[in-house]
């Protein structure tokens, strides 16, 4: 299980971003590598608080049925849909994007599961501190993959 409070985890998986570079190819989806630092970034923005998020409607009404899955062992599959407010469709400086991300992961951590417990994510809603670490390892785990890293 991928989770960033976890260290040994949170190690690897920075490993594998500093894999990525501004040529690396992606396997499936839309963006460009760049694009996705930016797209990752902005979701732990809100697992941080920076940039808060409210429970959207259709999470309300459709989040408990897939939560267990999203939040299993099992990896993201291809093409998941997207929180509208997280796609990134401009073009991105890919150096600045992958200094952001690393410096986020490096922010959600500090700020720790507490912190991260009192965020709102706008499908779920309410999820735990630890909740919230296994979900954003998940979803760099799934984009690391998308780019072969």
């Amino acid at each position: 299980m991928h989770d960033l409070f976890d260290a040994e985890s949170r190690r690897s998986i920075l490993q594998r971003l500093d894999r990525v570079d501004a040529a690396s190819q992606r396997q499936w989806g839309k963006m460009d590598p760049a694009q996705m630092m930016g797209h990752c970034s902005i979701a732990l923005e809100a697992a941080t608080g920076d940039q808060p998020k409210k429970h959207s409607l259709v999470g309300k009404l459709l989040g408990w049925m897939v939560r267990r899955k999203v939040l299993s062992d099992a990896p993201f599959s291809r093409n998941m849909p997207t929180d509208p407010t997280f796609v990134i469709s401009d073009g991105r400086d890919f150096a600045r994007e992958k200094v952001r991300l690393v410096g986020l992961i490096q922010r959600f951590v500090d700020l720790g599961p507490d912190s991260a417990g009192r965020q709102v994510h706008s499908f779920f809603g309410t999820l735990t501190g630890a909740e919230w670490g296994r979900l954003m390892g998940k979803h760099l785990d799934h984009h690391l993959r998308q780019f072969g890293a």
